[in-house]
């Protein structure tokens, strides 16, 4: 598998001057970086490939704008939100990514006062697929992440994001799970891994109050082991947040490490030893 970090670990907001991240993660030994594309204006995709020269990133995105919810009963919604999304394949394909991920399958925070009808399960599907088929022009993929019920009304746990790839059948659609979010949704990390199975293709390791791994109470040998059995080799990405950003609300109010540079040599140290542990 391939171990990465989110480039918010170092910055709260991606643009040309935040570039040298780029270096900070080749100088730690991961294999890839993953940058958001919360502010897609200020996304140079031609500076970050040139800065990547050859090294691997996957990007990600969270739908926060009413304007752009695929799951809008109104049908122009919907299309400004798969051209938005559409423009961020486009951009992460010239930077050189095979992957884009996040919460990109219905809107952020949504201020939804029911369940989701089934119709609204159908307009993200379709959304999904016709975004789907636009990636995979790119050669791209495309990876769904479920969040607390707090933060999506849709995706919450591993069997509905099987439940959606399912509904869109498109060979390029994958699922992104986070332990953070696995904490308070999921029975059983191990179980919701497996449930993800062949499908998973992104892992975001965060502890359960998103500090450094192996410092709270997730179920990691569950996750590992389920890794083992699934023949996990996807993105395995470290996610922390520098601080708190207009671009998503990460309502962390005091530290979680001492500083960046122990949380990464910890979370690599700990992430290692699993590996090592399960033989993947």
């Amino acid at each position: 598998m391939k171990l990465g970090i989110h480039a918010y670990e170092w910055c709260s907001e991606w643009s040309n001057d935040t570039l040298d991240i780029i270096d900070k993660v080749k100088e730690w030994g991961f294999d890839f970086i993953e940058i958001p594309l919360m502010r897609l204006d200020l996304f140079d995709p031609k500076a970050v490939k040139e800065r990547l020269d050859g090294f691997e990133v996957a990007t990600s995105n969270v739908l926060l704008a009413d304007d752009v919810d695929v799951t809008s009963f109104d049908p122009e919604i919907r299309k400004n939100g798969v051209r938005y999304l559409k423009d961020c394949i486009k951009a992460s394909a010239e930077a050189g990514a095979k992957m884009f991920s996040g919460v990109i399958y219905s809107q952020y925070l949504k201020d939804a006062k029911k369940m989701p009808s089934e119709e609204e399960w159908q307009f993200s599907a379709d959304s999904m697929r016709e975004l789907a088929r636009y990636a995979a022009d790119f050669g791209m993929s495309i990876a769904f992440e479920p969040v607390t019920r707090y933060e999506s009304y849709l995706l919450n746990t591993a069997e509905e994001a099987v439940r959606l790839v399912d509904m869109i059948g498109e060979p390029n659609v994958f699922i992104h799970l986070d332990s953070y979010h696995m904490n308070v949704e999921e029975k059983s990390f191990h179980d919701a891994v497996v449930t993800a199975g062949s499908k998973l293709s992104n892992f975001h390791m965060c502890e359960n109050d998103r500090g450094i791994p192996g410092t709270g109470h997730v179920d990691w040998d569950g996750v590992f082991r389920a890794f083992k059995e699934i023949g996990f080799d996807g993105y395995l990405g470290f996610e922390g947040f520098s601080d708190c950003t207009d671009n998503m609300s990460t309502w962390v109010w005091r530290k979680l490490a001492p500083d960046g540079d122990t949380f990464v040599r910890e979370s690599i140290d700990f992430a290692r030893k699993m590996m090592q542990k399960y033989g993947v």
